[in-house]
């Protein structure tokens, strides 16, 4: 009796307030600092590999469209075709000035615009190569080809007033927004330059789809943009002076085609962009060119077949002979 009662009492449940308490949950494992680390690592490559995926031509390849514009000639005037146009501005009271090239002919003058007349000139030395041209506070500064070179005109009556050294690699063109300059030379780097001290601030490879624009020319400021020509093209590049991109394309090639078919076939290429801020007037011309044109740029309506724009107004660099 009393073994087995001994046993029967074992197999009864125990009072639950008597009970061994449960084995307690593990809580979740925390993150140990190899873990944290590695986490952080990974991020950091990843955010690496994105800014240079944003920094590299293959994104700009993958940038939206830009605006291509075409051009109706709102008026046509007379212009020297022995004045071989590197520089181009409109100084208001439809009075142009005008930086020309060749040696022997190179010179800064003052033309009319109705007319085409030339009232005033300075004749530069046989040695130089004028190139472009812009004006600050009265003062028209201009460089040259092949040099580091640049002169000071006063506006008034042409005369020289000084020289100057620029860091460019050469003396393409040249513009303004009245607070620096904006230069080329000739590469597809612009210059933002100081016009006390005509030293380099900054300066910006201009890419449009992954592609360097070689060959910028003559240079206007219009509108917060910087247009600039491109040589050996009827293409003008409009670009923002902030980010060096490619904002849109004005084609020309309809203005120098008409021009060939007049038998003008003497004419070199598109070159000089002016700008009238007041009554919001583009002018362009070209180096050996019979007429200045004042032009009215508006959308092409037909979609641009792809590559058209590589096509007509993107060159390697030009090498002269």
């Amino acid at each position: 009796m009393g073994t087995k009662s001994l046993k029967r009492r074992s197999r009864e449940p125990q009072n639950p307030a008597m009970a061994s308490p449960a084995a307690p949950r593990r809580k979740p494992r925390s993150l140990t600092s190899s873990s944290v680390l590695s986490a952080l690592l990974i991020v950091s490559v990843l955010l690496l590999l994105l800014l240079l995926l944003l920094s590299s031509n293959k994104w700009r390849a993958f940038q939206p469209a830009v605006a291509c514009q075409t051009v109706t000639v709102v008026n046509a005037f007379p212009h020297d075709p022995q004045a071989f146009t590197q520089g181009l501005l409109y100084d208001g009271n439809d009075t142009l000035f005008e930086s020309t090239g060749l040696y022997g002919k190179s010179s800064v003058r003052k033309v009319a615009l109705h007319t085409g007349k030339v009232e005033d000139l300075q004749k530069m030395d046989n040695s130089l190569f004028g190139e472009g041209l812009t004006l600050v506070n009265n003062r028209l500064i201009q460089v040259t080809w092949l040099q580091k070179t640049g002169f000071i005109y006063d506006l008034k009556n042409l005369s020289k007033l000084g020289t100057f050294n620029h860091e460019m690699n050469d003396g393409w063109g040249l513009a303004t927004d009245g607070k620096v300059l904006f230069g080329s030379d000739g590469s597809s780097t612009l210059y933002q330059i100081d016009p006390q001290t005509f030293k380099s601030v900054s300066k910006q490879v201009i890419y449009y789809k992954g592609h360097q624009v070689y060959n910028l020319n003559e240079l206007e400021y219009i509108n917060g943009e910087v247009w600039a020509n491109v040589f050996m093209t009827d293409c003008i590049a409009r670009i923002s002076p902030n980010n060096g991109g490619v904002l849109g394309w004005v084609l020309l090639q309809n203005l120098r085609k008409e021009l060939i078919e007049a038998g003008n076939h003497a004419i070199d290429v598109l070159n000089g962009i002016a700008w009238d801020g007041v009554q919001k007037r583009i002018f362009v011309t070209g180096k050996l060119w019979p007429k200045l044109y004042e032009i009215k740029v508006s959308p092409i309506k037909k979609p641009i077949e792809e590559g058209i724009i590589e096509q007509l107004c993107l060159r390697g660099p030009f090498k002269f002979p």
